[in-house]
């Protein structure tokens, strides 16, 4: 292979790579989405520098299904975001993410610094109740409930339209080939194209596992503030540079 033929793979390996070149567009995306109010101080021995977590010790647990998505397929997805503060700008951090396709967790560790790992995420109906679960190990760290679309949200979908397009902000450490950080980064990304098509609201609980490979119970869970349940479609794009921790 010549060098300009590498430097236009998408990804390893050179034949059959993880994932194709994006953007990356979402069908039917949806979410399940459980806010709730941690302990206090927690927040802050987690987040990074210079990120400030929210004076609420507000955490969202999330669990997404992703039927249709461009180049990753079918999967599932869990994890913790914390609302904070960028240079006065409203973003969420993305804490803990897990999740059950090869593609996507290589493309989302490799490109924009996503906290994924390999586990078994899912969320359906059950009877009168959406529910979400968490295994990992093949013991379950995480469970969500809801009330199934009792409150229609549809006079707010412009409210969750701009919630979803959020600034986004991951953490991406990459070392370097003798071990030490040659990736120290904050990315930012903001989901595009997006068209909200359905959006509700209901009582929720959420159940963390302490587990130390899966450590999503470190934010107990205080007070739950509010469920959403929400489809729709998006696109992801590449990210931006925010903060150079090597600079």
């Amino acid at each position: 292979m010549k060098k300009d033929e590498i430097l236009s793979l998408p990804s390893m390996p050179i034949q059959g790579g993880s994932y194709p070149k994006g953007p990356y567009r979402f069908i039917n995306r949806e979410y399940l989405i459980i806010t709730y109010e941690t302990e206090p101080g927690l927040l802050r021995q987690i987040v990074p520098e210079p990120l400030e977590p929210n004076p609420d010790n507000l955490v969202a647990y999330e669990f997404i299904n992703m039927p249709d998505s461009s180049g990753f397929g079918s999967y599932s997805e869990s994890g913790c975001v914390i609302p904070c503060t960028f240079n006065g700008e409203a973003v969420n951090f993305t804490a803990q993410m897990y999740l059950n396709d090869e593609a996507p967790l290589a493309a989302g560790r490799e490109i924009w610094g996503f906290p994924k790992k390999n586990a078994e995420p899912k969320l359906e109906v059950v009877r009168d109740t959406l529910t979400g679960t968490l295994h990992y190990g093949g013991h379950l760290v995480a469970m969500g409930t809801m009330g199934y679309k009792h409150e229609n949200l549809s006079q707010s979908l412009k409210e969750t339209t701009a919630s979803l397009g959020k600034t986004q902000i991951n953490l991406k450490l990459i070392p370097g080939i003798d071990g030490k950080p040659q990736i120290a980064e904050l990315v930012a990304y903001n989901m595009t194209d997006i068209t909200v098509k359905g959006c509700w609201g209901g009582p929720a609980r959420l159940h963390l596992v302490p587990h130390v490979n899966a450590p999503l119970a470190d934010f107990p869970v205080k007070r739950i503030v509010s469920g959403k349940h929400v489809i729709a479609d998006m696109t992801l794009p590449y990210g931006r540079l925010l903060h150079d921790y090597l600079k």
